[in-house]
């Protein structure tokens, strides 16, 4: 009877009862942090209930920090509706105000398919023994096998890993240098490769990156709803929707005042100005050129500095870089004439040539000779104006 009595080997009388409230204090823990981590699931759901569980275990035992989201007013909490314009200061006060998984944002996302967390994993340590660790993966195999943790590594690791070491906004596992999260976020697909194209071979953290890249494949007429124009492919006609179709209240919103914008470029112009919102910038190491985006940047590197020309003309020798570029030359071999002024009907070639010669009709005289103030419609007669009457090269 003694034996039966006893608790962690401990004899029966008060050290017994201490001992059982004990057990079943840890056991209603261990109960309620389960219930906890699983909030509203769809029933059955048990690897989306492991991702869960893996998520608690890594926020609560390291210094390992989700957010939500970045927007024109900064890294979003995952917990609350406080924002922060530097990551460092977001990770400072979720680790002050946050813990586990609680109430998260991310405990919300009831799908599988649509699941993963973004960690900030800036100087990642062990809370437990203070080790330093590279990376998730290193944290959680340091978790399970050191300290005997409970953590499932035979399912996909569905966490986005992030590390804000100095200004510059970069991916810490290929060092790609970024203007801007959202496209740090998208190239982290090149490593999180769980779900890939079997189309291009290109990754995705989850199945539902994979669905949404896998419309850009499949080819064929996609007729808009609202004006019945056709395009070749889904994302094409959806671009073309939120562009076009959507109102502009809703496309490219400032974040700390909601005054809106014809396009994105007009958007970060008002960010720096109003706002002192600090653009991130790409400079070209050969010719000390600074790009606001990344896209930009890279037109530039090829086309000014390794000089690609994959367009070639079918008349004659030349070759461009964009496609655009060879459309406009073709104009010198078709000669085709098929923008018309309305008032003298006169034809040109290109649009904005004709925009230009609309100038004349309306009398702009938007080029003004600063030394004698007399003003031209065009610039070409402003520069030779410049140089015949001033000997000013322009």
């Amino acid at each position: 009877m003694e034996a039966r009595n006893r608790v962690g080997g401990q004899p029966d009388g008060k050290a017994n009862t201490k001992g059982v409230k004990r057990v079943t204090k840890v056991n209603n823990r261990i109960k309620r942090e389960i219930e906890e981590a699983i909030p509203k699931m769809r029933q059955g759901s048990v690897e989306l209930s492991r991702h869960l569980i893996n998520v608690r275990e890594i926020l609560t035992w390291s210094n390992a920090t989700p957010i939500r989201s970045h927007t024109d007013i900064g890294y979003l909490c995952c917990y609350c509706s406080d924002y922060y314009p530097e990551p460092a200061d977001l990770k400072q006060h979720t680790l002050e105000n946050h813990e586990g998984i609680n109430d998260s944002s991310f405990t919300k996302r009831r799908d599988l398919n649509a699941f993963y967390v973004k960690v900030d994993i800036t100087g990642l340590r062990c809370r437990l023994c203070d080790a330093e660790l590279d990376t998730i993966e290193s944290l959680v195999s340091h978790l399970k096998d050191v300290h005997k943790k409970r953590l499932f590594t035979d399912i996909k690791n569905h966490l986005i890993s992030f590390k804000f070491e100095d200004d510059t906004l970069k991916c810490f596992i290929c060092l790609s240098k970024f203007s801007r999260f959202k496209g740090l976020l998208e190239h982290m697909n090149i490593h999180c490769r769980n779900f890939v194209c079997n189309m291009c071979d290109a990754g995705f953290v989850n199945r539902k990156r994979l669905v949404v890249h896998q419309e850009k494949h499949k080819t064929g007429i996609f007729q808009c709803e609202v004006c019945s124009e056709e395009f070749s492919t889904l994302p094409k006609k959806k671009l073309h929707i939120k562009s076009i179709h959507k109102p502009v209240k809703f496309r490219n919103k400032c974040g700390y005042c909601n005054e809106t914008f014809k396009d994105y470029h007009q958007k970060l112009k008002h960010l720096t100005v109003v706002h002192q919102v600090e653009q991130h910038a790409y400079k070209c190491e050969a010719c000390d050129r600074v790009y606001r985006t990344r896209k930009s940047f890279r037109v530039h590197i090829q086309r000014d500095h390794l000089l690609q020309r994959p367009h070639h003309c079918s008349e004659c020798d030349k070759t461009f870089y964009s496609g655009s570029a060879l459309k406009c030359h073709m104009l010198k071999h078709t000669g085709l004439r098929e923008f018309q002024c309305d008032v003298c009907l006169k034809s040109y070639g290109r649009k904005s040539t004709l925009r230009d010669h609309m100038r004349i009709h309306a009398d702009d005289r938007r080029f003004k000779c600063e030394h004698c103030g007399q003003a031209f419609v065009q610039k070409c007669s402003w520069r030779g104006h410049m140089r015949a009457k001033h000997g000013v090269e322009v």
